[in-house]
């Protein structure tokens, strides 16, 4: 989680800093140039946000009154209840704990919604557990996993939050079907072209256990065990025009 790393970066940096201007004194600053009142201060609300916009996103907050004593105590050069390695240790066991605790929600949630939806008139599903259901059959010839397909597509979770779209590009994409998830690798070679299906993609032949992390944001994009719903039109195979 991006707020966890946060935290034990946080915690490396200030144990770093502190420890190495900690002398004989309890607190001992002497050859530390001070902020003043309004340029400290200013700095603790830019540590509280960045640290707040971590907790909205990650969905964990910790206790204040600990999190201030463990502050308090290293800012202060006192004698910490652990030591930094011990710190991190607890930091990576909680957050996974709350990790597991919540893909195991995510787990059993996707397999309800599956097993309800495969009940649905008009559904088929496939052996590798992909459902889809047809909007419109077109009557061209259907891709091979070696082509390039041109498509137009609307990305949902089950809730119907909307994740990607093409339409909101304002053009159709070109993709390859040997570069895209497994769950849209295999449904759209059931897809003549002129058609519209409505994907229900399943975590594994997707993004799994561990969903999907923007790598430059941190921001988790895709959660864990997340079935995907995709509405796909096939508009041409192999187009002449258009890039990957």
């Amino acid at each position: 989680m991006k707020y966890k790393n946060y935290l034990i970066i946080l915690i490396l940096i200030v144990a770093a800093v502190f420890g190495a201007c900690k002398k004989d004194e309890p607190n001992a600053f002497t050859d530390i140039e001070n902020l003043n009142a309004d340029a400290s201060y200013a700095m603790g609300m830019s540590i509280g946000a960045d640290l707040i916009n971590n907790m909205i996103s990650s969905g964990v907050y910790p206790d204040l009154d600990e999190f201030l004593k463990g502050l308090n105590d290293v800012m202060k050069s006192k004698e910490t209840r652990i030591n930094t390695e011990k710190a991190i240790e607890i930091i990576e066991e909680a957050f996974n704990s709350i990790s597991s605790a919540r893909n195991a929600v995510a787990e059993q949630a996707e397999k309800t919604f599956l097993a309800e939806n495969a009940k649905r008139d008009g559904i088929t599903l496939t052996i590798s557990g992909l459902q889809y259901e047809v909007i419109t059959e077109g009557a061209g010839p259907k891709p091979s996993i070696e082509d390039i397909v041109l498509v137009h597509y609307e990305g949902l979770f089950v809730d119907g939050t909307v994740f990607d779209s093409s339409i909101e590009y304002g053009q159709p994409v070109v993709l390859s079907l040997s570069d895209v998830i497994a769950g849209w690798s295999e449904g759209i070679q059931y897809m003549s072209t002129g058609s519209q299906y409505i994907f229900y993609i399943p975590s594994m032949l997707a993004y799994g256990a561990s969903g999907y992390v923007n790598p430059w944001t941190g921001e988790t994009v895709i959660p864990p065990f997340a079935t995907l719903i995709f509405i796909v039109e096939l508009l041409e195979i192999n187009p002449e025009t258009g890039e990957l």
